[in-house]
């Protein structure tokens, strides 16, 4: 990839940094090839600062590094998609990314990632009347939610309208998140496992 990348005038190229689990978009910087080849080297994304006219290591004084999962380069050769995992927040304000202006309302594609940055805010919490730490401390409860879930979810498919379809698999997919935040797993881990059925059965 590295031989097809078109850098500008500068020798630069932007980079959309990517969360490679929630999909969420988390900054755009830049990059020039020593970025790219410590990028590869390290394993973590190094940028290129315009202002400072320097190379630097995301998180290096912080700590907030980006594990590098994935680069992915555009039909034109410029520009990068890096999909991470991030150690911290993203931005310099301490917000987890730079976009946090505007219209900031989670998209359908980051409601699940919102979700479980929220049960871990519960799991953290002393709050007492919290339901989702309730789940959290009672498994088997959790286990028995998510059956009942299933149930109301499949009986609505077979006798009520889209919306409730819709509201009952909503219940679904937060008692999931909660069940598996209690054995310390994350809905990355269920995303993987259809990957890799995918590629299963194309290699099929």
């Amino acid at each position: 990839m590295d031989d097809q990348v078109a850098y500008d005038e500068r020798g630069l190229v932007p980079c959309v940094v990517q969360d490679a689990s929630s999909g969420e978009v988390l900054t755009l910087a830049y990059m020039n090839a020593e970025a790219l080849e410590q990028t590869r080297a390290t394993g973590e994304m190094h940028f290129f600062s315009r202002s400072r006219g320097e190379l630097w290591h995301k998180g290096e004084t912080s700590g907030n590094v980006q594990r590098v999962r994935g680069l992915r380069l555009d039909c034109d050769g410029d520009a990068i998609v890096a999909l991470v995992d991030p150690a911290g927040p993203a931005c310099h304000t301490g917000e987890r990314t730079c976009f946090f202006r505007g219209d900031v309302e989670p998209a359908p594609a980051e409601a699940l990632g919102a979700l479980e940055r929220t049960v871990e805010d519960r799991r953290a919490s002393s709050d007492g009347s919290s339901y989702t730490r309730a789940l959290l401390d009672d498994p088997p409860l959790t286990g028995a939610k998510v059956r009942e879930e299933a149930e109301e979810v499949a009986r609505a498919a077979a006798e009520e309208t889209d919306e409730r379809v819709s509201e009952e698999a909503a219940d679904v997919l937060y008692h999931l998140t909660v069940l598996l935040a209690s054995r310390g797993l994350s809905l990355a881990g269920a995303l993987a496992a259809l990957n890799a059925r995918r590629g299963g059965a194309r290699r099929e």
